[in-house]
C-alpha cells in the first residue's frame, strides 16, 4: 500500500489563468496555461479579536476576525507569449481596467498526477517585472509577476 501522506516535490506544479473575455482584449485563453519556475506567496492568515471579560484576570477570548491573503508571485522563462503584460496593461489602463482573472494551481505528484489544487480568485496584476539582460551569462531570461488576490482556497483534485 503506498503511503498517501508522503510530502510533494516543490519543482511539480501547473499554473492556469483565466480571464473573461480574453480575446477581446487581444489575449488567447485561457492567458496563461503553463508550468513556471518559481511560485511563491500562497498563504493566508487571520487576525483574530480579543475580547477581555471584565472579572476575568486569567483568560481572553479569541474570536475569529479579518483573514486577510498575501500577493502571489510567478516566475518563468520568458517566452514570445506576452499575454501577461497585456494583461497588466488592460487592468492598469482606462479602457478594461481593473480587468481579473480566476486560477487554478495544481501540485502533482512524483508520478505527475494531480494531488493538491488551488483556486484563486479576483487575480489583480499588481508588479511585472522584465528579466534583467546580461550578455556574460547564458543564463534563461526570467520575468515575474505578482498578483494580488480577492481569496483562494485548497481542495483535493476531482
Amino acid at each position: 500500500m503506498a503511503n498517501e501522506e508522503y510530502p510533494f516535490n516543490t519543482f511539480n506544479f501547473y499554473v492556469q489563468l483565466n480571464i473573461p473575455n480574453a480575446s477581446a482584449l487581444g489575449m488567447t485563453s485561457p492567458v496563461c496555461d503553463m508550468e513556471f519556475a518559481e511560485l511563491d506567496g500562497l498563504e493566508m492568515s487571520m487576525e483574530p479579536k480579543t475580547v477581555k471579560e471584565g472579572g476575568n484576570n486569567t483568560e481572553q477570548i479569541n474570536l475569529v476576525g479579518r483573514v486577510t491573503y498575501s500577493n502571489v508571485t510567478l516566475k518563468r522563462g520568458m517566452t514570445s507569449n506576452l499575454d501577461l503584460w497585456k494583461w497588466f496593461m488592460a487592468s492598469t489602463g482606462n479602457t478594461n481596467r481593473s480587468t481579473r482573472a480566476s486560477g487554478t494551481i495544481l501540485v502533482k505528484d512524483a508520478n505527475g498526477a494531480d494531488r493538491v489544487r488551488f483556486l484563486l480568485y479576483g487575480c489583480l496584476p499588481v508588479k511585472i517585472k522584465a528579466p534583467a539582460l546580461n550578455a556574460k551569462e547564458g543564463a534563461v531570461a526570467i520575468e515575474e509577476m505578482e498578483i494580488a488576490l480577492t481569496s483562494f482556497r485548497v481542495e483535493a483534485p476531482a
